[in-house]
């Protein structure tokens, strides 16, 4: 069976810093493009970032330069690494894997608050 498993989520002050981590298994994790989406309360699920087997990466324009997606494919796990976080990436996050039809992380919440 497919699992991700999305961790590293928390309360955190605006300009602070997280890293969120996604544990991927059932899938052939080394040719698969990885994505985390966001989505905030009365919002629409939201692509962040995405990485390609290759380490290719792409960034919403909310994020560029203050996120970034990467991937250790020995450990089977892509990160997030959150900096200057604003009140505005206040979401739940989750974990998606191009495998097959498609899979989903069961979501970590990020709130940035004073």
């Amino acid at each position: 069976q497919v699992h991700l498993v999305e961790s590293g989520g928390g309360v955190v002050q605006p300009g602070g810093s997280l890293r969120l981590s996604c544990v991927a298994s059932g899938i052939v994790f080394g040719i698969t493009p990885m994505r985390w989406y966001r989505q905030a309360p009365g919002k629409q699920r939201e692509l962040v970032a995405h990485i390609r087997g290759g380490g290719t990466t792409d960034y919403s324009d909310d994020v560029k330069g203050r996120f970034t997606i990467s991937r250790d494919n020995a450990k089977n796990t892509v990160y997030l690494q959150m900096n200057n976080l604003e009140t505005e990436d206040t979401a739940i996050y989750y974990c998606k894997a191009d495998w097959r039809s498609g899979y989903w992380g069961q979501g970590t919440q990020v709130t940035v608050s004073s």
